[in-house]
């Protein structure tokens, strides 16, 4: 068990913070934001529920709620261009003094990398940093699935993203910040691990992670101090 004081030491010396985001970095879960635009909003949210409380495997509870969306491409523009996804308040503070500190600052998401990309635009963080699931699509732009083989498609994937920035560039401490089960166990590899419940509190988090915020506003005051 790590002293919190020993938590913000490693935080305020971080070389890379990763934060999860739906429900983290923005407001929404994105998944249940295009079930409610191509209306199926009440089967999706109930199968995200029951996958961010660790009950489903994360690739099958994927799979089943996209197979019940069948999101097509235009689908996905026009829910990015009409309902554009809210940042929480903070993050892009947060994110900016992070990047004045010379911290690399990751996206790392079991959600789809098209609306995921439109996020880290808005905060500056380039589309390299970015770690989610890529949705496939026919030529005329129905769905095809999604990407199985990209690390954020599985359980633990999130995990594996941070094991793999270790070894890429040799990241000493890293951060992962997040809202959710599959977040949580992304630490270790990752060495420190902030549950946020800014927007929802899951218990499961609420009650395991060894430092628990619900406002990003106490992250940015330890990087003032």
């Amino acid at each position: 068990m790590v002293s919190h004081s020993e938590l913000r030491k490693l935080f305020c010396s971080a070389d890379a913070v990763c934060f999860d985001v739906d429900s983290t970095v923005i407001r929404e879960e994105g998944i249940d934001e295009l079930a409610k635009f191509c209306g199926v909003e009440d089967a999706v949210s109930e199968m995200t529920r029951r996958a961010m409380g660790g009950a489903v495997p994360f690739k099958a509870a994927l799979t089943e709620r996209l197979a019940l969306i069948q999101p097509s491409r235009e689908q996905v523009q026009r829910l990015i261009a009409e309902h554009p996804p809210h940042l929480t308040p903070g993050i892009r503070e947060l994110v900016s003094r992070l990047q004045e500190r010379n911290v690399q600052v990751f996206l790392i998401s079991g959600g789809f990398r098209s609306i995921v990309e439109h996020v880290a635009a808005k905060l500056n963080i380039p589309s390299t940093n970015v770690f989610a699931n890529r949705l496939k699509f026919y030529f005329n732009g129905e769905y095809a699935g999604f990407d199985e083989m990209q690390p954020t498609a599985e359980s633990g994937g999130k995990g594996k993203v941070i094991k793999l920035l270790k070894e890429k560039y040799h990241f000493k401490n890293i951060v992962m910040i997040g809202d959710g089960a599959t977040d949580m166990e992304a630490c270790p590899p990752a060495d420190v691990f902030i549950g946020f419940g800014g927007n929802v509190i899951r218990q499961q988090v609420k009650d395991n992670a060894e430092w628990y915020i619900t406002d990003f506003v106490e992250l940015l005051g330890e990087l003032e101090e």
